[in-house]
């Protein structure tokens, strides 16, 4: 940007906030901190304050950031649902107590309250039942998460208080634990997808999730924090809130009452010691005017209420020395780089290694070994280097090259278009990759073979015993009985030893593992992108193996919440030999191939067929017209197969579902032909 054309500089800032704000709130995706954002906003309104006639129609300071998707409906709120004017000092916080007791000229009692660091919600009650969940969206109208926000156990459906007005709203925010988001992350590894950078980009994703029952998977949590009516029951926002938890609203009990600014920044210095032992993430205190009557006084801007402030915290960080740079290979293949650090103290843990998350930040940060590094914890799983301290980067340094091939099997990387990480292709050969493939097969939730955990697997590949899945099912107790392997961690060595009950447990454990059911059986295959809950929904509407191996891109990404990503790799994985010979021994070995299709009326005129559904119906439903099929003993399919026997056709019905039916030679009827079927009026359901 020309720092002497004050037009360009006007037009420079508002294209990279914009970006910046689309990346924050539709991408849940940031790449620099709520402080450099804020910094970047007040350069903005400060050259807009000078030269207004410079001011661009899509300026980021004449509008709140939005979180507004295409998939939710809108809603439009009562309240214009503003954000909150950020501070980082103590003189910027007393200048904004100034401005209060000049506006009301009277003593003012402030409220402090935590910062989470979620997702805004505001929830709306008739009568005492909440009725709509909105996000903030643009300040002005939002999405309308009702369904999602229902999952959330801290959030009561019904007010338990008699004296609620008719009609009332409640702020809040959407946040996960610390212990929830590792515990997401860790499952979105393990099931080859891009772990969450932060917990609030977790709670911002969970809540567009379109399956709300996946969204009560995550185990999110809420706490409310303000009342809006046009009858509050308080005079002050304190009592508003003591009133909120009386009907049964999660209100955190961490606030205060404060009569002056020493009262205020004393508040803010005790939570800011003790914030790392909360089990939430917090970014700073929220400072409110208590009184309601003050309050209305105050009012608003364009943007923000003249009567609250946020002071924000710092993210912790730390300076250290970068050692090293280690490689490391996961079970997808995806390759990350982790850097090995002088070991160096930060918030309460000592920190020896750093995510570098992949090749474009290592070349936006020009990191190299040697220099000094500023490393922060925010939210992450392990720290991150933000930064790099040019001033002490050592002579004769040289820039970082992503490696192109390899570290394990020396096989050249590769990258899809549109992302940024590299990935070995080498996925049946590569040590780590069969090791992880392994590991994620005998998994709880997949073939559930605990006996083989706590590095028995790395032990049986290394003794050459086994190279994929199948070879589990070939082990005999010889094979095991009398192995044994050092394991060396950083605090101790522990000798890892194959006696006779070890060597039983795992063949028996084995054994059992053929009872597991067909949907467990495809998520342990670690197949790209199929986790559990997806595994459980390609086998209800393909429940074979086979049909499931010869059903094509199309007819797979036709399945609910499905799409042409996860289509794309269920075909491309059993498109290769090895693995349809994989899941050949598999069955061999006696593993569940089939998943178990429970009929209502197994007996019923339409037993032993199957049907596609598609179109709008006169007489029923969606759900009715299915309703209908299973009630005659017949089973409702996603996708048109060589094995579907009907594609009931409806008005409005999908072209390559018919063009498909057509090229299969499958039936195609309609809703009288389907009446006549089964014997009966149609009946609306």
């Amino acid at each position: 940007m020309n720092a002497d054309n004050p037009l360009q500089q006007i037009i420079g800032l508002t294209r990279l906030i914009n970006e910046h704000n689309h990346r924050y709130y539709v991408l849940s995706a940031p790449v620099i901190s709520d402080q450099e954002f804020d910094t970047l906003l007040r350069q903005l309104e400060n050259l807009e304050k000078l030269y207004p006639e410079f001011i661009q129609p899509d300026s980021p300071s004449q509008r709140v950031g939005s979180d507004l998707t295409k998939q939710f409906g809108q809603v439009v709120h009562k309240y214009p649902m503003l954000s909150l004017a950020n501070t980082y000092t103590e003189e910027e916080l007393r200048d904004f107590d100034q401005r209060v007791r000049k506006a009301t000229g009277n003593e003012v009692e402030y409220v402090c309250e935590l910062k989470f660091d979620g997702v805004a919600i505001g929830l709306t009650y008739r009568n005492g039942v909440l009725v709509r969940a909105s996000t903030r969206g643009d300040g002005t109208r939002g999405d309308d998460v009702t369904a999602n926000m229902r999952t959330i156990r801290s959030i009561p459906l019904m007010i338990r208080g008699r004296q609620c007005p008719a009609e009332f709203e409640v702020r809040g925010e959407v946040y996960l634990t610390r212990h929830q988001f590792q515990k997401l992350n860790a499952q979105r590894i393990d099931e080859g997808e891009e772990p969450f950078a932060n917990p609030r980009n977790a709670a911002a994703g969970s809540l567009k999730l379109l399956d709300p029952a996946e969204m009560a998977r995550r185990g999110l949590h809420c706490f409310l924090y303000y009342l809006l009516s046009d009858s509050l029951p308080y005079a002050t926002h304190y009592q508003n809130l003591e009133v909120m938890k009386s009907w049964g609203f999660r209100v955190s009990d961490y606030r205060a009452r404060c009569r002056s600014m020493d009262e205020v920044t004393d508040f803010i210095g005790e939570v800011d010691k003790g914030r790392s032992e909360f089990p939430f993430d917090i970014d700073g205190i929220v400072v409110k005017v208590n009184s309601i009557e003050q309050q209305q006084l105050l009012g608003f801007t364009a943007k923000n209420p003249r009567w609250a402030i946020a002071y924000k915290f710092s993210a912790e960080q730390a300076a250290t020395r970068l050692l090293s740079i280690d490689f490391q290979v996961g079970r997808t293949g995806a390759v990350t780089p982790v850097a090995n650090l002088q070991p160096v103290l930060l918030a309460g843990t000592t920190v020896k290694r750093a995510s570098l998350h992949n090749a474009d930040i290592i070349a936006q940060l020009d990191v190299r070994i040697g220099d000094t590094v500023i490393i922060e914890k925010g939210g992450e799983i392990i720290p991150k280097i933000i930064s790099v301290d040019l001033r002490q980067r050592p002579a004769h340094s040289d820039p970082l090259e992503f490696i192109i091939t390899c570290p394990e099997c020396g096989t050249p990387l590769t990258r899809n278009a549109g992302e940024a990480i590299f990935y070995c292709p080498n996925s049946d050969v590569c040590p780590p990759q069969i090791k992880g493939k392994l590991e994620h097969f005998i998994s709880r939730k997949a073939m559930n073979i605990e006996s083989l955990g706590e590095g028995k697997i790395s032990l049986l590949y290394d003794k050459g015993l086994i190279r994929n899945a199948a070879d589990l099912y070939e082990l005999k107790y010889e094979d095991l009985f009398g192995l044994e392997k050092v394991l060396q961690t950083e605090d101790k060595t522990k000798v890892l030893r194959f006696r006779e009950k070890t060597a039983d447990n795992i063949l028996k454990a084995v054994e059992a593992s053929k009872a597991v059911p067909f949907h467990r059986v495809l998520f342990a295959l670690g197949i790209r992108y199929i986790g559990e809950t997806v595994a459980k929904k390609i086998t209800k509407a393909i429940p074979d193996i086979d049909l499931l191996m010869s059903t094509d891109r199309d007819a797979l990404a036709s399945i609910p919440d499905i799409g042409e990503r996860i289509a794309t790799s269920v075909v491309e994985y059993f498109a290769n030999p090895e693995h349809r010979m994989l899941v050949g021994r598999l069955r061999r070995h006696g593993l569940i191939m089939k998943e178990e299709v429970k009929s209502v009326h197994s007996g019923g005129i339409l037993a032993g067929t199957s049907f596609v559904v598609s179109g709008v119906f006169t007489s029923y439903s969606r759900e009715g017209i299915k309703k209908a099929i299973e009630e005659n003993g017949g089973k409702v399919v996603s996708a048109v197969s060589q094995h579907t026997d009907y594609l009931l056709a409806g008005e409005k019905m999908g072209p390559e579902k018919r063009k498909k039916a057509t090229q299969l030679g499958v039936q195609i009827i309609g809703e009288e032909e389907f009446n006549r079927m089964i014997g009966v009026n149609p009946t609306l359901f």
